[in-house]
Formats: C-alpha cells, structure tokens, sequence
C-alpha cells in the first residue's frame, strides 16, 4: 500500500487510489468539476489541478494520477492556484453569468468555486457563444449556454442509466452537448441529471422557478412509491412540498432515487381527502360529515355484523402503526379476516427467508451470477436495475431471465417465459453452477397466480439445487411491489385462523360472506367494479382514488410526507418515514384515526393512546422493529408444501410505471411522462 503525503499530512491508501481520493481522506477537499465518485474518470476539466514534487513541472489532474510511494502533493501552491485561476477564467468566457435567475442558484459548484478561484470582472471582450436548447423530456429542463462540457451527464446514461442517447459532439469551441435526433432521455433515472450538473445546464422542468435552496425546509425521510425504502430528503415550505431530492445510503439506493419518488410530489397535493364523508342513502352522493358523525354512522352500520363478516385490506403505501392497530381492531371485532397482499399474491410466509430480498440490496454487488425470475426490475425497483447494471458493467456478470423478455439496460439469456422453465432449468444444471456467489430475484408477480405457493416450494427446490443457498451465503431474493408489503408480512397482517385472504375477501362481498369492508388505503384494484354493492365499504385514505369511488364512508387520512411512520422494506430493514409537511384540512394520522374509531364501535378502545406507546408495543411483540435501519438475519427453511404448477407464462405486474399508485395518478407530472414517453416509444418502433 503506497504512501503518500499531501499538504505535510501522510497517509496510506489501498493501491489504485488516486490523489484527489486520498486528498478526501484527509479532509482536504479538491475543487472538480468533471470528477464523480459513481462515474468514469475523464479528466477534462482540469479545476483538480495539484502539484506534484518530483514530477513534470506543470499542474496535475488530481483525479486521474494514481497515489504512488513516496509522492508528495500540494494543493494549494501558488502553481496550484493560479493554474485553477486560469481554469476559471475559460470556464466563465462563454457562461452567461444569469445566476439571479438561474434555477441551480445557492446550491452550484461553479458559482461556488468561482467565487473562490475567480476574478472580479473579465478579460474576455468578444462576443460570447450560444448553444440551443435541447428537448431532454417532460422532466428535464436545459439551458445549454451554461453548460461547461464536464460530460458528467453523458458518462450518467450511459454507465449508471444504460440509455446513451447523450452525447458531445463538434471540436473545439463548437463542442456541445446533445441527443440523437429525436430522442429524449428515456429513462426512469433522469432526474439524477440535474442533481450531477455541476451548473445550471440541466434543470428540473417541474420545480423551474418555484423556489430558491435557502428558503425551503429539509426533511430527510424514505421513499414510498416502491419497495425498497430509497433515502430521500424533502425540500418544504409552508404546507407545500416543493421537491424530493436524493439521500445518500450505501446500503439502499448509494445517491441516487428514480423519477417517480421525486418528480411525483406534486400528486401530494391533488386530489386530496381532507375531510371525512358519508354516503348518503337516498342520493347515492357523498356529503361531508364530521369525525364524530362519520364514527356514529360506521357503529351503526356494523351493528348486528358478526365478526367474521368484517375484513380488511392494508393498501401499498401504509405504514406499520396503521397495520398493527388495523389489526388490533379487527380482533377487538372479532374477525379474522385481513390481508396486506392487495396484489392478490399468495407465497409461504411461515419464515422470513421466504418472502424477504436475503442477499440484501447491497448484496447485488457481490453476485457472480444472476437469475431474474418473472420480474423487471428496471419499472419494479428501477434502483435494483442499477445495482444489477453496475455489477455488469464491472464484472462482466452472466444474467438470465425466466419471463417476459423486457429491456432491463444489459444484456441478459432468456430462458424461457413460465414455470416449466424454470423446472427444466433446475434439472439441467442442478449441482453444476460454478459461481460462489449465484443470485436468484424473483417478481412479486410470480405469485399472482392459482399455484402461487407451489411456485414458491419450485423456488426454494431451485435455490438450493443451484447453489443459490449455502452456508454464508443466501442469493434468495423476493422483490416486492409495494412500500408496505414486508411490514405487513413481519407483523402478520394476514388471514388469522380460518381467515380470508384477499381473492376470498373480495369473492365473499359479492357472495354476502363478507358485509363490511375496510379498506385502508387499498387503492391498488378498481373497487367498484370488484366489490360487491350491498358490502358497507369504509375507505381510509389520502386521495380521492379507486376505493374512494365505492366507498360509504371516506375517513382522511396523512400522506407519508405528512406523518411519522415504519416502513420495513423488500430486505426486511425497517427504516422510519419523518413528517415533512402537516396534513390537509381535517386528515390525521392512520393509527390515531383507528384509535379513535375503536372508542365508538369497540368494547374497548385500542390500548395506546400515542405513537410512541403504540411503537413500543410494536418493538415489544416484533423485536425486529428495535434496531432501526439492520437487516435482521433471516433463517433457511426449506417450505414442505407443493402443488401442481401450471403452464401459463409469468406475467409482470407493472402496467404503468409512472402511475402505479393513488399518487402518482394524481400528479400532472406523471401523467405528462405516461403520454410522452408512450409516444417516443411509438416514434421508435416506427423509425425501425
């Protein structure tokens, strides 16, 4: 391992380690521009400049020179700042100088560095270029005068995204970055443009000229809209959340989220329930109704309903407080009907290692093989497509895929579409799989189905077979679809004994087996036509949705940037959601909403009376929930049940990736991406 000494400090680095890197380590900080932790090194904009004794007697590009034994480095010689002096002198020949109106104003590095290493007024007197604007999408927004050619945003579609529809073209001072004619950015990653910019070159189009940085409240909080708990930081004012940025977890998402966790954030604000409602029985309408009257109106409806008449539904947003008193409450009435599978999934969840991603996300990394299974990551969990791309891209990984052949952004082997595959995969090469670290991912979708829990027992049979389980090492992965899935699974909001689940819920409201339904934040089926009409129907819920449409009673509950909540995700680590922004109107939280209701239709209300109460009470019977953001190693249980599998092909369950939940339907911005992208995907398929 090569020493080194910058600034009179020493250091030892691991080999391959370059100065700025190991400057970093040290806490000094090396101003870039083009240099990225996650990306290829170009080296060509020259602001890393060092001094390196010994060497040729010019600056060093800091981030592209390897540490070697012995060097000495100075980062702040008079060679070195005058050489970064001169750097942004060119920088800022051409750039425009609109920081007063330039979106990327109090949170840029080129306005940052500028006012360390640049002058007061130019030197320059010549007319300045221009570079047209491009069209990148519905979601990023361009001003390419700005733009200093870093490339930063060519290297992020291709490397990290797979979509390499950027590129820089002309020489010299004609150099400008663009698309291939006719392209926009397709793809679920584009947003992290913005955040990699170095300038204001790429924007954000929805957020364009809605607020400066130091205005707004920052919450760091998690990301809901898929199952995998992406740290997130909420940037508020007032009431309003104005924008949803990256957090950085290593372990989770590195730094980056997708398009729909940060561009969906204005469908928190539409079609909201801010306050409750009854159905009124000789209009058909809904009219408003306070809190008390709606409890009233729900007690009385129940009355002479025998418990196991009543079920529930735990919908793909709620958190574990609400699940639990939702359970609660359905004991307190007698029924033992409830379900958080609204995906009408059915698998063994007699152990954690069977429904539960094992490997953990960060896991991915270290696979030398992988098998998809009925699943596309890149709509389901688009931070997982990255994660499986990044190994790929490294280590050249073989990847196979039973299922719809989709494109995933690498190449894969398809093998086949169905389960029947998936079992003469098994006997070909069962006990021959040279990889130590093999990886199995399977869809939530793979479940969907008749013979769900016999495809489940295939699975198991198939991980073991393969060596995707042994000893130090579980390459079992079941991707979820929902925020809310595994918290459901590890606190048992399923069919208690002689329960229902949810296909059977949903066929007893039509065979008058089941004649209450609560739905809480089940938005996930179209209720009206599922449910049966002489089923008395209470919805708990944000947005005016699926279920609110057949619901007779609507009870306003707060969004998951509006409360303090537990989410556990698809790796079984439970993280906590922080309220951002109060709710509107009359909403309240989902575990005080049952609180109260329990006063008014139970014997006794719900034993706690806070969250905090009703957490320790969680952390008590679940011991999972008491260290916050671990992973709790999961046991090997091979399942003993197994049944006839049938020949139909997976299927995935993601029709629509930008409008998978109440939400995002919600959100204009999210149904602009649906339109244009749907017709630059027409536009290709005509061009070829």
């Amino acid at each position: 391992m090569p020493k080194i000494t910058i600034n009179d400090m020493e250091i030892e680095v691991e080999a391959g380690t370059s100065i700025l890197q190991a400057a970093e380590q040290l806490g000094i900080e090396i101003p870039r521009f083009c240099y990225h932790d996650k990306l290829s090194v170009p080296a060509n904009c020259r602001m890393c400049l060092v001094e390196v004794e010994g060497g040729p007697p010019k600056p060093a590009a800091s981030c592209a020179i390897a540490c070697g034994d012995g060097m000495v480095v100075h980062t702040e010689s008079e060679m070195v700042k005058k050489a970064r002096k001169g750097v942004m002198e060119m920088l800022l020949i051409n750039h425009p100088l609109d920081c007063p109106i330039c979106d990327q104003g109090g949170e840029c590095d080129l306005q940052d560095q500028a006012v360390s290493y640049g002058f007061d007024r130019s030197r320059y007197h010549e007319d300045k270029r221009t570079v047209s604007n491009k069209d990148l999408g519905p979601l990023i927004g361009t001003e390419m005068t700005r733009c200093i050619n870093c490339t930063r945003c060519v290297r992020f579609a291709e490397e990290i995204a797979g979509t390499p529809v950027l590129g820089q073209f002309n020489r010299g001072e004609d150099s400008e970055i663009g698309t291939f004619i006719g392209e926009i950015v397709d793809t679920e990653l584009s947003g992290n443009l913005v955040d990699i910019c170095p300038v204001g070159a790429l924007t954000s189009k929805p957020y364009a000229y809605s607020a400066r940085s130091w205005e707004l409240t920052k919450t760091e909080t998690i990301d809901v809209h898929d199952s995998l708990g992406c740290n997130i930081r909420v940037d508020s004012r007032g009431r309003e959340v104005m924008r949803i940025l990256p957090r950085l977890n290593e372990d989770i998402n590195e730094e980056w989220i997708d398009d729909r966790a940060r561009f969906s954030c204005d469908g928190l604000a539409a079609g909201r329930i801010d306050r409750p409602y009854i159905r009124d029985e000789e209009s058909g309408k809904l009219v408003e109704a306070e809190w008390s009257e709606a409890f009233v109106y729900i007690k009385k409806k129940l009355s002479g309903v025998k418990g196991d008449k009543i079920a529930a539904l735990a919908g793909d947003l709620v958190d574990v407080e609400a699940m639990v008193a939702m359970k609660d409450l359905m004991n307190a009435l007698g029924s033992p009907n409830m379900d958080c599978r609204t995906d009408s999934g059915v698998f063994n969840t007699d152990n954690r290692a069977s429904y539960l991603f094992n490997s953990t996300i960060a896991g991915i990394d270290e696979a030398d093989a992988i098998l998809l299974v009925g699943v596309d990551p890149r709509h389901e969990a688009t931070m997982i497509n990255a994660r499986i791309r990044k190994n790929w891209l490294e280590k050249k990984i073989p990847i196979s895929l039973i299922g719809e052949a989709v494109d995933l952004t690498y190449p894969y082997e398809h093998m086949g579409t169905g389960p029947k595959d998936l079992e003469k995969l098994v006997k070909q090469y069962a006990g021959k799989v040279k990889a130590k670290k093999p990886m199995m991912i399977v869809g939530s979708g793979v479940f969907r189905r008749d013979d769900g829990m016999a495809i489940h027992a295939l699975l198991h049979e198939a991980a073991e077979a393969l060596g995707i389980v042994k000893k130090n090492w579980n390459g079992f992965n079941i991707l979820h679809g929902a925020a809310s899935r595994v918290g459901g699974l590890e606190v048992g909001f399923l069919p208690q004994k002689n329960g229902l689940n949810f296909s059977e819920i949903i066929s007893g409201t039509k065979d008058g087996s089941i004649e209450a339904l609560f739905l809480l934040g089940a938005d996930e089926f179209n209720a009206r036509v599922h449910i049966g009409w002489k089923t008395f129907v209470v919805y708990q819920g944000h947005h005016g949705d699926h279920a609110a449409e057949r619901a007779d009673v609507i009870l306003p509950a707060a969004a998951y940037t509006e409360k303090d909540g537990l989410y556990v995700n698809t790796e079984g680590r439970p993280q906590l959601a922080k309220r951002a922004v109060t709710p509107p109107g009359d909403a309240k939280e989902d575990w005080a909403i049952l609180r109260a209701m329990s006063e008014h239709i139970c014997r006794k209300p719900l034993p706690y009376n806070s969250q905090l109460e009703l957490r320790t009470r969680i952390q008590k019977e679940w011991p999972i929930f008491k260290k916050i953001n671990e992973v709790a190693p999961a046991k090997w249980v091979k399942p003993s049940m197994k049944g006839r599998i049938l020949k139909d092909s997976f299927i995935l369950p993601v029709p629509n990736y930008y409008l998978n939940n109440p939400i995002c339907r919600a959100s204009k911005t999210m149904k602009t991406c649906t339109e244009a992208f749907t017709n630059q995907n027409d536009f290709q398929e005509a061009a070829e």
